[in-house]
Protein backbone atom coordinates (compact mmCIF):
# COMPACT_ATOMS: atom_id res chain seq x y z
CA UNK A 1 0.00 0.00 0.00
CA UNK A 2 1.47 3.35 -1.05
CA UNK A 3 0.76 6.75 0.43
CA UNK A 4 -0.36 8.09 -2.96
CA UNK A 5 -3.75 6.52 -2.18
CA UNK A 6 -4.80 9.69 -0.38
CA UNK A 7 -8.54 9.00 -0.14
CA UNK A 8 -8.34 5.57 1.48
CA UNK A 9 -7.67 4.57 5.06
CA UNK A 10 -7.65 0.93 6.08
CA UNK A 11 -8.42 -1.17 9.14
CA UNK A 12 -8.46 -4.87 9.98
CA UNK A 13 -11.69 -6.51 11.24
CA UNK A 14 -10.05 -8.30 14.15
CA UNK A 15 -10.52 -10.14 17.41
CA UNK A 16 -7.85 -10.42 20.11
CA UNK A 17 -7.10 -13.72 21.83
CA UNK A 18 -4.96 -13.62 24.99
CA UNK A 19 -3.41 -17.01 25.89
CA UNK A 20 -2.25 -15.54 29.21
CA UNK A 21 -1.93 -12.15 30.85
CA UNK A 22 0.93 -13.30 33.06
CA UNK A 23 4.22 -11.62 32.21
CA UNK A 24 7.69 -11.62 33.72
CA UNK A 25 8.24 -8.00 32.59
CA UNK A 26 7.03 -5.18 34.82
CA UNK A 27 6.84 -2.15 32.55
CA UNK A 28 5.54 0.69 34.69
CA UNK A 29 3.15 1.95 31.98
CA UNK A 30 1.53 -1.48 31.47
CA UNK A 31 -2.23 -1.94 31.86
CA UNK A 32 -2.26 -5.52 30.57
CA UNK A 33 -0.16 -7.88 32.68
CA UNK A 34 -0.84 -9.99 35.75
CA UNK A 35 1.67 -11.74 37.99
CA UNK A 36 2.68 -15.28 37.01
CA UNK A 37 0.31 -18.01 38.27
CA UNK A 38 -2.48 -15.50 39.00
CA UNK A 39 -4.42 -15.93 35.79
CA UNK A 40 -5.54 -19.15 34.07
CA UNK A 41 -4.36 -19.68 30.51
CA UNK A 42 -6.94 -19.72 27.74
CA UNK A 43 -7.94 -23.26 26.79
CA UNK A 44 -8.31 -24.41 23.22
CA UNK A 45 -11.96 -25.27 23.84
CA UNK A 46 -12.65 -21.72 25.00
CA UNK A 47 -10.91 -20.34 21.94
CA UNK A 48 -12.86 -22.66 19.67
CA UNK A 49 -16.14 -21.40 21.12
CA UNK A 50 -15.04 -17.81 20.50
CA UNK A 51 -13.94 -18.56 16.94
CA UNK A 52 -17.29 -20.19 16.16
CA UNK A 53 -19.09 -17.02 17.24
CA UNK A 54 -16.86 -14.93 14.97
CA UNK A 55 -17.48 -16.88 11.78
CA UNK A 56 -20.53 -14.84 10.78
CA UNK A 57 -19.20 -11.49 12.01
CA UNK A 58 -16.88 -10.60 9.10
CA UNK A 59 -13.85 -10.92 11.40
CA UNK A 60 -10.78 -11.97 9.43
CA UNK A 61 -7.85 -11.41 11.81
CA UNK A 62 -7.15 -13.25 15.04
CA UNK A 63 -4.55 -11.27 16.95
CA UNK A 64 -2.73 -13.59 19.35
CA UNK A 65 -1.49 -11.20 22.05
CA UNK A 66 0.17 -12.66 25.13
CA UNK A 67 2.06 -11.83 28.25
CA UNK A 68 5.60 -13.15 28.19
CA UNK A 69 6.92 -16.28 29.87
CA UNK A 70 10.66 -16.13 30.60
CA UNK A 71 12.78 -17.92 27.95
CA UNK A 72 14.31 -20.12 30.67
CA UNK A 73 11.07 -20.84 32.51
CA UNK A 74 9.99 -24.51 32.68
CA UNK A 75 6.62 -23.27 31.33
CA UNK A 76 8.12 -21.70 28.20
CA UNK A 77 7.55 -24.71 25.92
CA UNK A 78 3.97 -25.14 27.15
CA UNK A 79 3.35 -21.42 26.59
CA UNK A 80 4.76 -21.51 23.08
CA UNK A 81 2.80 -24.66 22.22
CA UNK A 82 -0.44 -23.00 23.38
CA UNK A 83 0.25 -20.04 21.09
CA UNK A 84 1.03 -22.35 18.18
CA UNK A 85 -2.10 -24.43 18.80
CA UNK A 86 -4.30 -21.32 18.95
CA UNK A 87 -2.91 -20.14 15.62
CA UNK A 88 -3.42 -23.57 14.09
CA UNK A 89 -6.99 -23.71 15.40
CA UNK A 90 -7.83 -20.24 14.08
CA UNK A 91 -6.43 -21.13 10.69
CA UNK A 92 -8.35 -24.43 10.58
CA UNK A 93 -11.55 -22.49 11.24
CA UNK A 94 -10.94 -20.11 8.37
CA UNK A 95 -9.47 -17.18 10.31
CA UNK A 96 -6.11 -15.48 9.75
CA UNK A 97 -3.68 -15.44 12.72
CA UNK A 98 -1.29 -12.60 13.49
CA UNK A 99 0.95 -13.20 16.53
CA UNK A 100 2.51 -10.57 18.81
CA UNK A 101 3.77 -12.21 22.01
CA UNK A 102 7.10 -10.57 22.77
CA UNK A 103 10.61 -11.66 21.74
CA UNK A 104 10.88 -15.19 20.40
CA UNK A 105 13.80 -17.40 19.49
CA UNK A 106 14.68 -17.84 15.83
CA UNK A 107 13.32 -21.40 15.98
CA UNK A 108 10.05 -20.22 17.55
CA UNK A 109 9.57 -17.59 14.86
CA UNK A 110 10.36 -20.16 12.18
CA UNK A 111 7.66 -22.50 13.51
CA UNK A 112 5.04 -19.77 13.89
CA UNK A 113 5.63 -18.63 10.30
CA UNK A 114 3.76 -21.75 9.15
CA UNK A 115 0.56 -20.83 11.05
CA UNK A 116 0.61 -17.02 10.79
CA UNK A 117 0.03 -14.73 7.84
CA UNK A 118 2.01 -12.01 9.63
CA UNK A 119 3.59 -11.25 12.99
CA UNK A 120 4.57 -8.23 15.03
CA UNK A 121 6.59 -6.75 17.87
CA UNK A 122 6.74 -3.15 19.05
CA UNK A 123 10.24 -1.71 19.24
CA UNK A 124 8.77 1.01 21.49
CA UNK A 125 12.03 3.00 21.64
CA UNK A 126 15.63 2.00 21.01
CA UNK A 127 17.16 4.30 23.61
CA UNK A 128 18.79 2.32 26.47
CA UNK A 129 17.96 5.19 28.86
CA UNK A 130 14.50 3.66 29.44
CA UNK A 131 16.17 0.60 31.04
CA UNK A 132 16.77 2.87 34.03
CA UNK A 133 13.16 4.08 34.19
CA UNK A 134 10.01 2.50 32.72
CA UNK A 135 11.86 -0.68 31.65
CA UNK A 136 13.93 -1.09 34.81
CA UNK A 137 12.14 -4.39 35.59
CA UNK A 138 11.52 -5.48 31.99
CA UNK A 139 14.37 -7.74 30.82
CA UNK A 140 12.86 -8.39 27.39
CA UNK A 141 12.76 -4.67 26.56
CA UNK A 142 16.47 -4.63 25.73
CA UNK A 143 16.64 -2.61 22.48
CA UNK A 144 19.09 -4.98 20.80
CA UNK A 145 16.87 -7.97 21.64
CA UNK A 146 13.82 -6.43 20.03
CA UNK A 147 15.74 -5.16 17.03
CA UNK A 148 17.00 -8.71 16.55
CA UNK A 149 13.39 -9.84 16.11
CA UNK A 150 12.92 -7.50 13.17
CA UNK A 151 16.11 -8.82 11.58
CA UNK A 152 15.04 -12.44 12.03
CA UNK A 153 11.60 -11.66 10.64
CA UNK A 154 13.29 -10.32 7.54
CA UNK A 155 15.53 -13.35 7.20
CA UNK A 156 12.51 -15.64 7.57
CA UNK A 157 10.38 -13.56 5.16
CA UNK A 158 7.66 -12.90 7.74
CA UNK A 159 5.45 -9.87 6.98
CA UNK A 160 5.95 -7.76 10.09
CA UNK A 161 4.38 -4.92 12.06
CA UNK A 162 6.35 -2.87 14.54
CA UNK A 163 6.02 0.55 16.13
CA UNK A 164 6.90 3.22 18.63
CA UNK A 165 5.34 3.92 22.02
CA UNK A 166 5.33 7.68 22.45
CA UNK A 167 5.61 9.62 25.68
CA UNK A 168 7.35 7.12 28.00
CA UNK A 169 10.40 9.26 28.70
CA UNK A 170 12.13 9.31 25.33
CA UNK A 171 13.31 12.34 23.36
CA UNK A 172 12.47 13.50 19.84
CA UNK A 173 15.87 12.33 18.64
CA UNK A 174 14.99 8.87 19.99
CA UNK A 175 11.96 8.82 17.66
CA UNK A 176 14.07 9.53 14.61
CA UNK A 177 16.73 7.00 15.64
CA UNK A 178 14.12 4.25 16.07
CA UNK A 179 12.43 5.07 12.77
CA UNK A 180 15.82 5.12 11.01
CA UNK A 181 16.63 1.65 12.42
CA UNK A 182 13.32 0.31 11.09
CA UNK A 183 14.06 1.88 7.72
CA UNK A 184 17.52 0.32 7.59
CA UNK A 185 16.20 -3.19 8.23
CA UNK A 186 13.32 -2.78 5.79
CA UNK A 187 15.68 -1.66 3.05
CA UNK A 188 17.62 -4.90 3.59
CA UNK A 189 14.65 -7.30 3.79
CA UNK A 190 11.54 -5.39 2.55
CA UNK A 191 9.33 -7.04 5.19
CA UNK A 192 7.82 -4.27 7.33
CA UNK A 193 4.12 -3.80 6.59
CA UNK A 194 3.25 -1.14 9.14
CA UNK A 195 4.75 1.10 11.77
CA UNK A 196 2.38 1.97 14.62
CA UNK A 197 2.73 5.35 16.29
CA UNK A 198 1.04 4.71 19.63
CA UNK A 199 0.65 7.59 22.08
CA UNK A 200 1.01 6.72 25.77
CA UNK A 201 -2.48 6.87 27.26
CA UNK A 202 -2.61 6.49 31.06
CA UNK A 203 -4.65 3.59 32.39
CA UNK A 204 -5.95 2.53 35.77
CA UNK A 205 -3.45 -0.29 36.32
CA UNK A 206 -0.14 1.38 35.55
CA UNK A 207 2.31 2.81 38.12
CA UNK A 208 3.99 5.18 35.65
CA UNK A 209 3.07 8.67 36.81
CA UNK A 210 3.13 10.68 33.61
CA UNK A 211 0.55 12.49 31.50
CA UNK A 212 -0.78 11.25 28.19
CA UNK A 213 1.32 11.93 25.13
CA UNK A 214 0.48 15.37 23.72
CA UNK A 215 -1.70 14.47 20.74
CA UNK A 216 -1.13 17.89 19.20
CA UNK A 217 2.42 16.73 18.43
CA UNK A 218 1.18 13.68 16.56
CA UNK A 219 0.47 15.09 13.06
CA UNK A 220 3.90 16.72 12.88
CA UNK A 221 5.53 13.51 14.12
CA UNK A 222 3.64 11.51 11.50
CA UNK A 223 4.75 13.88 8.75
CA UNK A 224 8.39 13.53 9.79
CA UNK A 225 8.02 9.74 10.11
CA UNK A 226 6.59 9.68 6.60
CA UNK A 227 9.77 11.37 5.36
CA UNK A 228 12.02 8.86 7.15
CA UNK A 229 10.17 5.63 6.40
CA UNK A 230 10.09 4.08 2.91
CA UNK A 231 6.81 4.73 1.06
CA UNK A 232 5.81 1.04 1.07
CA UNK A 233 5.58 1.02 4.89
CA UNK A 234 2.15 2.13 6.09
CA UNK A 235 1.87 4.34 9.17
CA UNK A 236 -0.80 3.15 11.60
CA UNK A 237 -2.44 5.10 14.42
CA UNK A 238 -4.95 3.76 16.98
CA UNK A 239 -8.13 5.85 16.69
CA UNK A 240 -9.30 5.04 20.21
CA UNK A 241 -6.22 6.86 21.55
CA UNK A 242 -6.83 9.95 19.40
CA UNK A 243 -10.05 11.19 20.92
CA UNK A 244 -10.39 14.45 19.00
CA UNK A 245 -12.07 13.69 15.65
CA UNK A 246 -10.48 16.66 13.93
CA UNK A 247 -7.07 15.66 15.21
CA UNK A 248 -7.61 12.13 13.93
CA UNK A 249 -8.29 13.60 10.50
CA UNK A 250 -5.18 15.77 10.85
CA UNK A 251 -3.14 12.61 11.48
CA UNK A 252 -4.46 11.13 8.23
CA UNK A 253 -3.67 14.29 6.32
CA UNK A 254 -0.14 14.11 7.76
CA UNK A 255 0.41 10.63 6.31
CA UNK A 256 -1.17 7.96 8.51
CA UNK A 257 -3.15 5.50 6.39
CA UNK A 258 -4.20 2.65 8.69
CA UNK A 259 -6.25 2.42 11.89
CA UNK A 260 -5.13 -1.06 12.96
CA UNK A 261 -7.23 -3.92 14.19
CA UNK A 262 -10.73 -2.88 15.25
CA UNK A 263 -12.00 -5.41 17.79
CA UNK A 264 -14.45 -5.38 20.71
CA UNK A 265 -11.70 -4.56 23.25
CA UNK A 266 -8.27 -2.97 23.17
CA UNK A 267 -6.44 -5.40 25.45
CA UNK A 268 -3.34 -3.21 25.72
CA UNK A 269 -5.36 -0.07 26.55
CA UNK A 270 -8.51 -1.47 28.18
CA UNK A 271 -9.54 1.95 29.49
CA UNK A 272 -9.95 3.20 25.91
CA UNK A 273 -12.73 1.36 24.01
CA UNK A 274 -12.17 0.85 20.31
CA UNK A 275 -14.07 3.15 17.97
CA UNK A 276 -16.16 0.74 15.91
CA UNK A 277 -16.44 0.65 12.14
CA UNK A 278 -19.68 2.62 11.68
CA UNK A 279 -18.58 5.39 14.05
CA UNK A 280 -15.29 5.67 12.17
CA UNK A 281 -17.12 5.95 8.85
CA UNK A 282 -19.21 8.79 10.24
CA UNK A 283 -16.00 10.65 11.13
CA UNK A 284 -14.09 9.88 7.94
CA UNK A 285 -16.62 10.04 5.10
CA UNK A 286 -17.62 13.73 5.49
CA UNK A 287 -13.92 14.58 5.24
CA UNK A 288 -13.51 12.60 2.02
CA UNK A 289 -11.90 9.45 3.45
CA UNK A 290 -13.06 5.96 2.50
CA UNK A 291 -12.68 3.32 5.22
CA UNK A 292 -11.64 0.00 3.68
CA UNK A 293 -11.24 -3.37 5.41
CA UNK A 294 -7.93 -5.16 4.87
CA UNK A 295 -6.34 -8.46 5.83
CA UNK A 296 -3.50 -8.78 8.38
CA UNK A 297 -1.17 -9.42 5.42
CA UNK A 298 -0.70 -6.89 2.63
CA UNK A 299 -0.94 -8.23 -0.96
CA UNK A 300 2.74 -7.65 -1.78
CA UNK A 301 3.67 -10.33 0.76
CA UNK A 302 1.30 -13.09 -0.39
CA UNK A 303 4.07 -14.89 -2.27
CA UNK A 304 5.94 -15.46 1.02
CA UNK A 305 3.18 -17.74 2.31
CA UNK A 306 3.21 -21.54 2.13
CA UNK A 307 1.11 -24.54 3.14
CA UNK A 308 -2.54 -23.73 3.88
CA UNK A 309 -1.94 -20.00 4.20
CA UNK A 310 -2.16 -18.91 0.54
CA UNK A 311 -5.57 -20.55 0.08
CA UNK A 312 -6.93 -18.99 3.27
CA UNK A 313 -5.68 -15.54 2.27
CA UNK A 314 -7.05 -15.83 -1.27
CA UNK A 315 -10.50 -16.76 0.07
CA UNK A 316 -10.49 -13.78 2.41
CA UNK A 317 -9.38 -11.39 -0.31
CA UNK A 318 -12.35 -12.51 -2.39
CA UNK A 319 -14.68 -12.19 0.61
CA UNK A 320 -13.53 -8.66 1.46
CA UNK A 321 -13.99 -7.65 -2.19
CA UNK A 322 -17.63 -8.80 -2.03
CA UNK A 323 -18.21 -7.10 1.33
CA UNK A 324 -16.69 -3.86 0.04
CA UNK A 325 -18.87 -3.97 -3.09
CA UNK A 326 -22.02 -4.58 -1.01
CA UNK A 327 -21.11 -1.76 1.35
CA UNK A 328 -20.74 0.69 -1.54
CA UNK A 329 -23.99 -0.52 -3.11
CA UNK A 330 -25.94 0.29 0.05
Amino acid sequence: MLISDTCTVTYSPAYTIVPTYECFNRCTYCNFRTEPNQNPWMSLSTAQSIFKQLLNQKVCEILILSGEVHPHSPKRQQWFQRIYDLCELALAMGLLPHTNVGPLSFAEMQKLKHVNVSMGLMLEQLTPALLNTVHRHAPSKLPELRLQQLKWAGELQIPFTTGLLLGIGETESDWWETLAAITDLHQRYHHIQEVILQPHSPGTQQTFDAPAFDLYQLPELIAKARQILPPDITIQIPPNLVKDDQWLLACLEAGARDLGGISPKDEVNPDYPHVQEQALREILQPAGWELVARLPIYPQFDHWLSGELPTAVKQWRETLTVISYQSKAT
